[in-house]
């Protein structure tokens, strides 16, 4: 079954860089997106390897990107005993988009980058 997912919008703020207990460099931020009749609606990304490290190294907050991936659902139950579900994205291309000349660190240039996410 594929599951391939494309959004364009705008960092809410900094990528948020960690790494797993095996190493292996992960990003996270949330993305703004127009969904619906202009309605703002919010996603969490999740990227990792390279793309992880190209992304904390020249994105920021009000950046405008392309992200392609797969859309993983987490769900739980939170203290009160109350189900939960959240999606993300888990980014695996990620392209620059320069409209206005703002939102990218070091100079960087519109790109796409390709980079696979552990599964």
């Amino acid at each position: 079954m594929l599951n391939q997912t494309v959004i364009t919008g705008n960092l809410g703020d900094d990528p948020k860089e960690f790494f797993s207990a095996e190493g292996v460099p992960v990003t996270s931020f949330d993305l703004a997106f127009q969904s619906g009749k202009k309605k703002t609606s919010w996603i969490r990304v999740v990227t990792f390897n390279k793309l992880a490290e190209i992304c904390a190294k020249h994105l920021h907050k009000g950046a405008r990107i392309a992200i392609s991936g797969q859309l993983d659902q987490n769900k739980w139950t939170d203290k009160e005993g109350q189900n939960k579900t959240t999606f993300q994205i888990l980014g695996n291309t990620l392209e620059f988009i320069r409209t206005d000349g703002r939102g990218f660190k070091d100079g960087a240039t519109a790109e796409t980058i390709n980079d696979d996410p552990p599964l």
